[in-house]
Protein backbone atom coordinates (compact mmCIF):
# COMPACT_ATOMS: atom_id res chain seq x y z
CA UNK A 1 0.00 0.00 0.00
CA UNK A 2 1.65 3.21 -1.15
CA UNK A 3 0.54 6.77 -1.69
CA UNK A 4 -0.26 6.19 -5.37
CA UNK A 5 -0.43 2.43 -5.98
CA UNK A 6 -1.59 -0.77 -4.36
CA UNK A 7 0.02 -3.99 -5.56
CA UNK A 8 -1.64 -7.27 -4.66
CA UNK A 9 -0.60 -10.83 -5.49
CA UNK A 10 -1.41 -14.41 -4.54
CA UNK A 11 1.47 -16.89 -4.57
CA UNK A 12 1.63 -20.63 -3.95
CA UNK A 13 3.99 -22.22 -1.45
CA UNK A 14 6.63 -22.67 -4.15
CA UNK A 15 6.69 -18.92 -4.69
CA UNK A 16 5.02 -18.82 -8.10
CA UNK A 17 2.56 -15.94 -8.50
CA UNK A 18 -0.90 -17.26 -9.39
CA UNK A 19 -2.58 -13.86 -9.81
CA UNK A 20 -1.60 -10.21 -9.49
CA UNK A 21 -3.05 -6.72 -9.81
CA UNK A 22 -1.39 -3.29 -9.69
CA UNK A 23 -4.03 -0.64 -9.08
CA UNK A 24 -3.84 3.14 -8.86
CA UNK A 25 -5.25 4.44 -5.59
CA UNK A 26 -8.08 6.91 -5.74
CA UNK A 27 -6.55 8.85 -2.85
CA UNK A 28 -8.30 10.25 0.20
CA UNK A 29 -9.87 6.96 1.23
CA UNK A 30 -10.65 6.42 4.87
CA UNK A 31 -9.12 3.27 6.38
CA UNK A 32 -12.47 1.46 6.10
CA UNK A 33 -12.91 2.51 2.47
CA UNK A 34 -9.39 1.38 1.62
CA UNK A 35 -9.89 -1.99 3.33
CA UNK A 36 -13.19 -2.52 1.51
CA UNK A 37 -11.46 -1.83 -1.80
CA UNK A 38 -8.59 -4.18 -0.91
CA UNK A 39 -11.09 -6.89 0.03
CA UNK A 40 -12.67 -6.55 -3.41
CA UNK A 41 -9.26 -6.89 -5.06
CA UNK A 42 -8.52 -9.95 -2.92
CA UNK A 43 -11.77 -11.63 -4.00
CA UNK A 44 -11.04 -10.86 -7.66
CA UNK A 45 -7.52 -12.29 -7.40
CA UNK A 46 -8.73 -15.41 -5.62
CA UNK A 47 -11.22 -16.02 -8.41
CA UNK A 48 -8.48 -15.57 -11.02
CA UNK A 49 -6.21 -17.98 -9.15
CA UNK A 50 -9.01 -20.52 -8.82
CA UNK A 51 -8.97 -20.59 -5.02
CA UNK A 52 -11.24 -19.47 -2.21
CA UNK A 53 -10.11 -16.77 0.21
CA UNK A 54 -10.45 -19.37 2.94
CA UNK A 55 -7.62 -21.28 1.24
CA UNK A 56 -5.15 -18.44 1.84
CA UNK A 57 -2.66 -19.51 4.52
CA UNK A 58 -1.26 -16.08 5.38
CA UNK A 59 -1.56 -12.47 4.23
CA UNK A 60 1.31 -9.94 4.39
CA UNK A 61 0.54 -6.22 4.24
CA UNK A 62 3.36 -3.83 3.33
CA UNK A 63 2.65 -0.25 4.38
CA UNK A 64 4.52 2.99 5.02
CA UNK A 65 5.16 3.87 8.63
CA UNK A 66 5.64 1.88 11.80
CA UNK A 67 3.25 -0.73 13.19
CA UNK A 68 2.67 0.35 16.80
CA UNK A 69 1.66 -2.93 18.43
CA UNK A 70 0.75 -1.20 21.66
CA UNK A 71 -2.06 0.78 20.02
CA UNK A 72 -2.54 -1.50 16.98
CA UNK A 73 -2.06 1.46 14.66
CA UNK A 74 0.28 2.82 12.00
CA UNK A 75 2.53 5.69 13.03
CA UNK A 76 4.72 7.95 10.85
CA UNK A 77 2.57 7.27 7.77
CA UNK A 78 1.28 10.69 6.61
CA UNK A 79 0.35 9.25 3.21
CA UNK A 80 -2.20 6.94 4.89
CA UNK A 81 -4.38 9.36 6.87
CA UNK A 82 -6.49 7.85 9.61
CA UNK A 83 -4.33 4.78 10.16
CA UNK A 84 -2.75 6.35 13.26
CA UNK A 85 -5.99 5.83 15.20
CA UNK A 86 -5.86 3.10 17.86
CA UNK A 87 -7.11 -0.25 16.60
CA UNK A 88 -6.82 0.61 12.91
CA UNK A 89 -4.59 -2.40 12.17
CA UNK A 90 -7.47 -4.68 13.11
CA UNK A 91 -9.32 -3.49 10.01
CA UNK A 92 -7.04 -5.72 7.93
CA UNK A 93 -9.14 -8.66 9.10
CA UNK A 94 -11.64 -7.42 6.52
CA UNK A 95 -9.17 -8.52 3.85
CA UNK A 96 -7.46 -11.48 5.49
CA UNK A 97 -10.61 -13.03 6.96
CA UNK A 98 -9.93 -15.76 9.51
CA UNK A 99 -6.37 -16.36 8.28
CA UNK A 100 -3.40 -14.88 10.15
CA UNK A 101 -1.76 -11.76 8.75
CA UNK A 102 1.41 -9.74 9.19
CA UNK A 103 1.89 -5.97 8.85
CA UNK A 104 5.38 -4.92 7.81
CA UNK A 105 7.01 -1.63 6.85
CA UNK A 106 7.17 -1.40 3.07
CA UNK A 107 10.84 -0.38 2.89
CA UNK A 108 11.79 -3.19 5.27
CA UNK A 109 10.04 -5.57 2.88
CA UNK A 110 11.93 -4.03 -0.06
CA UNK A 111 15.20 -4.82 1.73
CA UNK A 112 14.07 -8.41 2.28
CA UNK A 113 13.14 -8.56 -1.39
CA UNK A 114 16.61 -7.35 -2.39
CA UNK A 115 18.17 -10.02 -0.17
CA UNK A 116 16.00 -12.79 -1.59
CA UNK A 117 15.73 -11.83 -5.26
CA UNK A 118 17.94 -8.82 -5.99
CA UNK A 119 21.34 -7.25 -5.50
CA UNK A 120 21.54 -8.28 -1.84
CA UNK A 121 21.69 -11.99 -2.57
CA UNK A 122 24.71 -13.46 -0.80
CA UNK A 123 25.54 -10.19 1.00
CA UNK A 124 25.21 -10.31 4.79
CA UNK A 125 25.37 -6.58 5.55
CA UNK A 126 23.57 -4.11 3.29
CA UNK A 127 21.08 -1.26 3.41
CA UNK A 128 18.22 -0.49 1.04
CA UNK A 129 17.67 3.28 0.91
CA UNK A 130 14.27 4.13 -0.54
CA UNK A 131 13.97 7.53 -2.23
CA UNK A 132 10.61 8.35 -3.77
CA UNK A 133 7.39 9.92 -2.52
CA UNK A 134 8.88 9.19 0.91
CA UNK A 135 12.31 8.24 2.22
CA UNK A 136 13.20 5.25 4.37
CA UNK A 137 15.74 2.51 4.84
CA UNK A 138 15.68 -1.25 5.35
CA UNK A 139 18.66 -2.72 7.21
CA UNK A 140 20.00 -6.25 6.75
CA UNK A 141 22.54 -7.40 9.34
CA UNK A 142 23.99 -10.91 9.16
CA UNK A 143 21.39 -11.65 6.50
CA UNK A 144 18.47 -10.74 8.78
CA UNK A 145 16.18 -7.73 8.83
CA UNK A 146 16.92 -5.34 11.69
CA UNK A 147 13.79 -3.59 13.00
CA UNK A 148 14.92 -1.91 16.23
CA UNK A 149 13.06 -1.94 19.57
CA UNK A 150 9.99 -0.08 18.25
CA UNK A 151 10.14 -1.35 14.68
CA UNK A 152 11.33 2.10 13.63
CA UNK A 153 14.92 1.32 12.60
CA UNK A 154 15.63 2.94 9.26
CA UNK A 155 13.27 5.92 9.56
CA UNK A 156 15.96 8.10 8.03
CA UNK A 157 13.49 10.66 6.70
CA UNK A 158 14.01 12.35 10.08
CA UNK A 159 17.78 12.71 9.72
CA UNK A 160 18.79 16.37 10.15
CA UNK A 161 20.00 16.76 6.57
CA UNK A 162 18.88 19.66 4.40
CA UNK A 163 17.82 23.22 4.88
CA UNK A 164 14.66 22.59 6.87
CA UNK A 165 11.93 23.01 4.26
CA UNK A 166 8.38 23.84 5.52
CA UNK A 167 7.31 20.30 4.57
CA UNK A 168 8.75 19.34 7.98
CA UNK A 169 5.70 20.95 9.52
CA UNK A 170 3.44 18.54 7.64
CA UNK A 171 4.64 15.46 9.47
CA UNK A 172 7.70 14.88 7.31
CA UNK A 173 11.30 14.82 8.46
CA UNK A 174 14.03 17.18 7.34
CA UNK A 175 15.74 14.79 4.91
CA UNK A 176 12.44 13.74 3.36
CA UNK A 177 11.38 17.36 2.98
CA UNK A 178 14.32 18.11 0.68
CA UNK A 179 15.24 14.79 -0.93
CA UNK A 180 11.86 13.14 -1.62
CA UNK A 181 10.00 13.62 -4.90
CA UNK A 182 8.08 16.59 -3.47
CA UNK A 183 11.34 18.14 -2.25
CA UNK A 184 12.90 17.79 -5.70
CA UNK A 185 9.90 19.45 -7.37
CA UNK A 186 9.86 22.22 -4.75
CA UNK A 187 13.54 23.05 -5.31
CA UNK A 188 13.04 23.03 -9.09
CA UNK A 189 10.30 25.60 -8.65
CA UNK A 190 12.48 27.79 -6.44
CA UNK A 191 15.19 27.68 -9.12
CA UNK A 192 12.76 28.95 -11.76
CA UNK A 193 11.76 25.75 -13.56
CA UNK A 194 8.22 25.94 -14.94
CA UNK A 195 5.79 23.20 -15.89
CA UNK A 196 7.44 20.66 -13.59
CA UNK A 197 4.95 18.36 -11.88
CA UNK A 198 7.12 15.39 -10.89
CA UNK A 199 10.67 14.48 -9.96
CA UNK A 200 10.86 12.52 -13.22
CA UNK A 201 10.27 15.77 -15.12
CA UNK A 202 13.25 17.31 -13.33
CA UNK A 203 15.61 14.41 -14.00
CA UNK A 204 14.49 14.20 -17.65
CA UNK A 205 15.24 17.93 -18.01
CA UNK A 206 18.67 17.42 -16.44
CA UNK A 207 19.45 14.67 -18.96
CA UNK A 208 18.42 17.10 -21.70
CA UNK A 209 20.91 19.68 -20.40
CA UNK A 210 18.71 22.08 -18.43
CA UNK A 211 21.04 23.94 -16.07
CA UNK A 212 18.48 24.51 -13.31
CA UNK A 213 17.55 20.81 -13.38
CA UNK A 214 21.22 19.87 -13.15
CA UNK A 215 21.51 22.10 -10.09
CA UNK A 216 18.61 20.20 -8.52
CA UNK A 217 20.33 16.88 -9.27
CA UNK A 218 23.54 18.13 -7.67
CA UNK A 219 21.63 19.20 -4.54
CA UNK A 220 19.86 15.81 -4.42
CA UNK A 221 23.19 13.99 -4.65
CA UNK A 222 24.58 16.17 -1.86
CA UNK A 223 21.62 15.43 0.44
CA UNK A 224 21.83 11.69 -0.23
CA UNK A 225 25.59 11.62 0.29
CA UNK A 226 25.37 13.38 3.66
CA UNK A 227 22.62 11.01 4.79
CA UNK A 228 24.63 7.99 3.63
CA UNK A 229 27.75 9.25 5.40
CA UNK A 230 25.97 8.93 8.74
CA UNK A 231 24.48 5.56 7.81
CA UNK A 232 27.86 4.19 6.73
CA UNK A 233 29.54 5.40 9.92
CA UNK A 234 27.00 3.53 12.04
CA UNK A 235 26.27 0.38 10.01
CA UNK A 236 29.40 -0.17 7.88
CA UNK A 237 27.44 -1.90 5.09
CA UNK A 238 29.08 -3.74 2.22
CA UNK A 239 26.39 -2.50 -0.17
CA UNK A 240 23.87 0.34 -0.34
CA UNK A 241 20.99 -0.26 -2.74
CA UNK A 242 19.04 2.78 -3.94
CA UNK A 243 15.34 2.00 -4.38
CA UNK A 244 12.12 3.92 -4.86
CA UNK A 245 11.16 6.00 -7.87
CA UNK A 246 14.11 8.40 -7.63
CA UNK A 247 16.64 5.79 -6.55
CA UNK A 248 15.83 3.53 -9.50
CA UNK A 249 14.93 6.01 -12.25
CA UNK A 250 17.69 8.51 -11.47
CA UNK A 251 20.30 6.17 -10.06
CA UNK A 252 22.47 6.60 -13.16
CA UNK A 253 22.65 10.36 -12.47
CA UNK A 254 23.11 10.12 -8.71
CA UNK A 255 25.46 7.22 -7.97
CA UNK A 256 28.56 8.87 -9.49
CA UNK A 257 28.35 12.19 -7.63
CA UNK A 258 27.14 10.52 -4.41
CA UNK A 259 30.13 8.19 -4.46
CA UNK A 260 32.45 11.13 -5.14
CA UNK A 261 30.99 13.16 -2.26
CA UNK A 262 31.28 10.16 0.07
CA UNK A 263 34.99 9.90 -0.69
CA UNK A 264 35.41 13.13 1.28
CA UNK A 265 32.87 12.28 3.99
CA UNK A 266 33.64 8.76 5.20
CA UNK A 267 36.73 7.56 7.02
CA UNK A 268 37.24 4.21 5.29
CA UNK A 269 36.24 2.58 2.02
CA UNK A 270 33.01 3.74 0.40
CA UNK A 271 30.64 0.75 0.06
CA UNK A 272 29.23 -0.35 -3.26
CA UNK A 273 26.28 1.84 -4.25
CA UNK A 274 23.88 0.42 -6.83
CA UNK A 275 20.36 1.10 -8.08
CA UNK A 276 17.85 -1.65 -7.39
CA UNK A 277 17.12 -4.00 -10.28
CA UNK A 278 13.74 -4.98 -8.79
CA UNK A 279 12.08 -1.63 -9.46
CA UNK A 280 8.50 -1.33 -8.26
CA UNK A 281 8.36 -5.06 -7.43
CA UNK A 282 10.79 -4.85 -4.49
CA UNK A 283 8.12 -4.46 -1.77
CA UNK A 284 5.85 -7.12 -3.27
CA UNK A 285 8.73 -9.59 -3.59
CA UNK A 286 9.77 -8.88 0.00
CA UNK A 287 6.22 -9.56 1.16
CA UNK A 288 6.33 -12.84 -0.74
CA UNK A 289 9.65 -13.82 0.84
CA UNK A 290 8.40 -13.06 4.36
CA UNK A 291 5.05 -14.68 3.69
CA UNK A 292 6.46 -17.86 2.17
CA UNK A 293 8.74 -18.49 5.13
CA UNK A 294 5.93 -18.07 7.65
CA UNK A 295 3.28 -19.83 5.54
CA UNK A 296 5.45 -22.92 5.09
CA UNK A 297 5.97 -23.04 8.86
CA UNK A 298 2.21 -22.77 9.40
CA UNK A 299 1.46 -25.55 6.92
CA UNK A 300 4.05 -27.79 8.58
CA UNK A 301 2.72 -27.04 12.06
CA UNK A 302 -0.82 -27.87 10.96
CA UNK A 303 0.28 -31.09 9.32
CA UNK A 304 2.07 -32.18 12.50
CA UNK A 305 -0.94 -31.26 14.64
CA UNK A 306 -3.28 -33.30 12.42
CA UNK A 307 -1.00 -36.33 12.13
CA UNK A 308 -2.28 -39.42 13.99
CA UNK A 309 -0.43 -40.30 17.20
CA UNK A 310 1.53 -43.48 17.54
Amino acid sequence: MGREFVRVAIADLVGDIAARKDEHRKGGESPRELVAWLAGLAHTLADEAGVALADITLTVFGTPGVHDKGTSSLQLAPNLPGWDRPGSIGLFEGVAGDAPYLVENDVDLAAVGEGAYGLGQGIAHFALVWIGTGIGMGIMIDGKLYRGCQGAAGEISYLPVGEGDPLVNRGRGMLESVASADGVVALAGRLGMRGVSSAKDVFDAARAGDEAAREVVAAEADHIAHALAGIIAVLDPELVVLGGGIGVQAGDMLIGPVTEFLGDLVALRVPMIKASTLGTDAVLLGAMAVGLTRARDLVFERAVAQAPLG
